[in-house]
């Protein structure tokens, strides 16, 4: 049964969530760097050659080599665009037979783009189903102004019913049937990421990758996951400080967590970011497995 927040509990959640979180610039004022305008050097390309259509979990070299292919390099997607709450989603498989830990994906700023599908993909090589949301009703943006529209534009009730609409889907699905669910989400997805665990008691993990935070321990005691926090100290609409108080609210509130923090810019983990970091990008992509797996796989 979908739960819906209570009217007071929603409106107060909203103020956290405003559209402030990525319109200040943060989630990169840049449009994502688009394949055909980057093509690759050619150690990149022998490297993909043999990826073309990869099995196996990507490490940062591979994933970064992804969105530096030229349009129509890229491998197909291993996944597939399904109806979902009156919407699409794009579902991404393990190889093998079910049940599979389950993820709900949300997208950045820009909607459920390439990105946000090579996402889904690498994570489902990793073992997890991995179910990708689309909050813009298909639309995906390609300027900030874009971006900050669609955003400004999605309807906060309706977006946390699809959320939690793909939460039971993973656990219902005769493909998937996932005894445990997690979330992840970077900056907009980030805080919704954080906001489904507020409203979903049965939640068992959950990825943060800079987005907007509540630090009210009140409200973060009702979250029933375990929390894995990735953040960057250079990031102007996430600052530390922010970081500090989600911490002390976590601490306060009892809710067990694990938060690392980069020398790095707002959404460093996007290959397509003119501000992706790739060291830093690696480094919490190993953190982000291990926590996943300690939280979604232990216990099979």
């Amino acid at each position: 049964m979908k739960r819906v927040l209570p009217a007071c509990r929603a409106a107060m959640l909203l103020a956290a969530f405003l559209p402030v979180s990525c319109s200040g610039g943060e989630e990169g004022s840049e449009p994502p760097r688009q394949a055909e305008s980057h093509p690759p050097a050619s150690e990149t390309e022998d490297a993909v050659s043999s990826q073309m259509g990869w099995t196996g979990v990507l490490n940062e070299e591979e994933f970064k080599s992804l969105h530096e292919l030229r349009r129509g390099e890229t491998p197909e997607p291993s996944g597939e665009m399904i109806e979902l709450a009156g919407g699409r989603a794009y579902l991404s498989l393990p190889e093998g037979e079910p049940p599979f830990p389950g993820l709900v994906v949300i997208q950045e700023w820009w909607g459920l783009n390439e990105n946000i599908q090579h996402w889904s993909d690498r994570l489902a090589a990793d073992g997890y189903a991995a179910l990708a949301v689309d909050l813009y009703e298909g639309k995906v943006a390609t300027t900030p102004d874009e971006a900050s529209e669609y955003m400004s534009s999605v309807d906060e009730e309706e977006a946390l019913e699809i959320l939690q609409t793909a939460f039971a889907f993973l656990r219902g699905e005769p493909r998937v049937r996932a005894v445990k669910c997690g979330s992840i989400g970077w900056c907009f997805g980030g805080g919704w990421s954080l906001r489904l665990a507020l409203a979903e008691p049965e939640l068992d993990a959950c990825v943060i990758y800079y987005g907007r935070l509540v630090d009210d321990p009140n409200e973060l005691g009702k979250i029933g996951a375990r929390v894995c926090g990735i953040f960057a100290n250079q990031d102007r609409g996430i600052p530390p400080e922010n970081v500090d108080a989600f911490v002390e609210g976590l601490d306060d509130a009892g809710v067990p967590h694990e938060i690392h923090r980069y020398d790095a810019n707002h959404a460093f983990a996007n290959p397509s970011s003119a501000r992706y970091d790739f060291d830093a990008a690696g480094d919490a992509w190993e953190k982000v497995r291990a926590f996943l797996a300690a939280n979604l796989k232990s216990g099979e």
